[in-house]
């Protein structure tokens, strides 16, 4: 059972991983592969929009994108991407990250490859995942500009596009959880994080909501909480 507490807290963790970043013209659009194709619907809208002259697809697969996207996440973005009518010559494919890390590392790797000039990147991602992309992105990319962008849904709407709404609380929590150790770990640049947006997280994790939790040996779920 959800209750009234649950879903308020899951809407302070949703408006918190979103950037609210202003979107404007960038140098490329990268989309970071994931079990959702709203991604690359989302890049194919910016392209069309003029927000970006050249996509960039980044993913290999994962145990859960293995069954629904066989030949790789990237892979099956770019094919949407045509199907959607973007050119071709339009859409580059990086197809080996397994992680946001990668999907950044590797995603610069191609570009500089293909002699592209980068000053600003949009990033697409999950709409949940808008602050932890950027936080990666600003780590392991500092001089370029980064404007985050996702499908522009509401967490209601979200929830009926995946179906499951405590799978999503668990995908918020966990989001959080990154959000809150990766930095200490040099994953990702460090950002202030709300006394009540860590109070929402609690609550939500004490409720159950922890199957994507990042744990130790012994099964313990990792935790940094900063005050």
């Amino acid at each position: 059972m959800i209750s009234a507490q649950d879903w308020a807290d899951t809407r302070r963790l949703w408006d918190y991983h979103q950037m609210g970043h202003a979107l404007r013209p960038c140098s490329v659009a990268i989309g970071l592969g994931s079990h959702d194709l709203g991604v690359a619907d989302t890049a194919v809208e910016l392209y069309r929009r003029g927000l970006a002259p050249l996509l960039v697809f980044t993913g290999a697969t994962s145990p859960t994108t293995r069954d629904r996207m066989p030949r790789g996440e990237a892979v099956h973005y770019q094919e949407r991407a045509l199907q959607l009518g973007v050119p071709r010559a339009a859409v580059l494919v990086e197809p080996c990250a397994r992680n946001t890390g990668e999907n950044i590392r590797f995603s610069r790797a191609l570009l500089q490859e293909a002699g592209v000039d980068v000053s600003s990147v949009l990033l697409i991602s999950k709409p949940y995942e808008e602050r932890r992309a950027y936080a990666t992105a600003r780590k392991l990319w500092p001089e370029v500009e980064i404007v985050s962008a996702s499908a522009p849904l509401t967490l209601d709407e979200y929830v009926d596009s995946i179906g499951d709404a405590r799978l999503v609380i668990d995908m918020l929590v966990g989001a959080l959880q990154r959000l809150l150790i990766y930095p200490e770990q040099g994953f990702m640049i460090e950002q202030q994080v709300p006394h009540d947006v860590i109070d929402a997280y609690e609550r939500l994790c004490g409720r159950g909501f922890t199957s994507r939790l990042l744990r130790d040996e012994e099964g313990q779920a990792l935790s940094q909480t900063r005050r």
